[in-house]
């Protein structure tokens, strides 16, 4: 943008990102953390540049969305770790795809990690603390009253969207998009992507040799974290 752009205050801290006024009531900066948490906060970490290599992944990532047609909230990447975007009224209702079985889905489903589902799914998840971001239904979400019925339904919409978007792009780049989680809000009545999408939201393995790359080897203790953050950067940034 021409204009230079001010940090004010503080308005949020989270446990990835912190997110700062501007002098735009219309735009905030969205700062990444090198903080990790697990398990609904009870394993905590640090992963070291976590946050430049999300910030540039997700800047990355938004802007091939968005070329898609697919509307988000980011504006431009700032700095290596902070990114200019559109302020959100943010739903309180995460979508997550899942195209392979792993995590919580393998457990419920009783299903092997890496058996591929015949279609991808989609589950909701009432982004609440104190309950532990529980799953929750369709119909949970309307009796809640966080979500409208049209809201929610063009999420799920925009959320197979994405995902038919992304997949091919990763798999250009020799990852699998296991399962991924995104957030929306509301600007002017229309639904956005927000937050981001990196290693802490999406599970990515290795095509080839099904090594994970992801916050699943923060999760699990499985070592070289770091480093599998740095891998999926470089074949996000490079060609295909």
């Amino acid at each position: 943008m021409e204009e230079t752009i001010h940090k004010g205050e503080k308005l949020y801290e989270g446990k990835a990102k912190i997110v700062y006024a501007t002098d735009d009531p219309d735009l905030v900066i969205q700062h990444f953390k090198d903080s990790a948490t697990a398990f609904d906060g009870k394993k905590k970490g640090t992963i070291k540049d976590k946050g430049a290599v999300n910030a540039q992944v997700s800047s990355k990532l938004f802007g091939l969305l968005e070329k898609a047609g697919i509307k988000t909230h980011f504006k431009e990447l700032l700095n290596e770790r902070e990114m200019l975007i559109e302020k959100l009224d943010m739903i309180p209702v995460e979508a997550i795809v899942r195209n392979v079985a792993a995590g919580s889905l393998s457990k419920r489903l009783g299903y092997e990690e890496g058996r591929a589902l015949k279609k991808p799914i989609i589950e909701f998840y009432y982004k609440d603390d104190s309950l532990g971001d529980p799953m929750i239904t369709h119909a949970h979400a309307l009796e809640l009253g966080v979500v409208s019925e049209l809201d929610l339904d063009k999420i799920e919409i925009l959320t197979y969207r994405i995902n038919e978007v992304l997949r091919p792009f990763f798999a250009g780049r020799g990852l699998d998009l296991i399962d991924s989680k995104f957030e929306f809000g509301l600007k002017g009545g229309e639904v956005v992507l927000g937050d981001e999408i990196s290693a802490d939201t999406c599970r990515f393995w290795d095509i080839e040799t099904r090594e994970r790359l992801d916050k699943d080897r923060f999760r699990r203790d499985l070592g070289k974290v770091e480093e599998a953050y740095e891998e999926v950067l470089r074949r996000v940034m490079g060609e295909e």
